[in-house]
């Protein structure tokens, strides 16, 4: 048998209300327990407490407990409420899939990533770490050509990167950098923009500490 993403996947969209688990938790699928832990950590990274989530959501506090906790299991209506206010694709809260069970929170196969981002937004990025509850979270994030980050970012995040092809820039503290293949960066809470000036897609391994993704 192979219960893990699958089961959940069908489970949200034949029961679209809030459903208590009955097993408990040391027996709780291992997918469900890092949708719990995913959820958890995207509220831990950006500041926010129970209560202002419950209040966002229009749930009660122990039912947000419940679902860090992997007791109770979100309807496909509350993972969409819970991504926009994270700021995240859904479709991070999917594909915990693994081909095998010794596998999973280890190894993350390449046709098995979990996509983040469109082409029309001109990023996309694959999750490569297995789940967000490690101490970092890594990606491979692919910037057309031309695409930018117009309006500085901030965050309270240690970060670094390597350029595997193309041509990327990154502003890094008011400073401008230009990285082609083999060249890499790091920062830590600093204002930071980035742009691919060239007429290819740039493909940046991308790090980031604590996972805020």
């Amino acid at each position: 048998m192979h219960p893990a993403s699958d089961e959940i996947c069908n489970h949200f969209f034949t029961e679209p209300t809030f459903v208590p688990l009955a097993t408990p938790p040391s027996r709780l699928d291992n997918g469900e327990r890092l949708l719990a832990s995913d959820i958890r950590t995207l509220r831990k990274a950006r500041g926010l407490k129970l209560a202002e989530i419950a209040l966002k959501l229009g749930r009660s506090v122990g039912w947000v407990s419940q679902v860090e906790r992997g007791l109770s299991m979100p309807s496909i209506g509350d993972l969409g409420a819970l991504a926009a206010l994270f700021d995240v694709p859904v479709s991070l809260f999917f594909s915990h899939d693994v081909p095998e069970e010794c596998e999973r929170g280890v190894i993350v196969r390449g046709a098995r990533r979990r996509l983040l981002g469109t082409s029309e937004t001109g990023l996309v990025e694959e999750l490569l770490s297995p789940d967000l509850s490690g101490s970092f979270e890594m990606l491979r994030s692919v910037f057309a050509p031309g695409a930018e980050l117009k309006v500085e970012a901030t965050r309270q995040t240690e970060e670094a990167g390597y350029v595997v092809s193309g041509t990327f820039e990154i502003e890094i503290a008011g400073v401008w950098h230009r990285l082609g293949p083999g060249d890499s960066f790091r920062f830590e809470a600093k204002p930071f923009r980035w742009r691919n000036p060239g007429n290819e897609p740039a493909v940046v391994i991308w790090v980031v500490s604590p996972p805020v993704y």
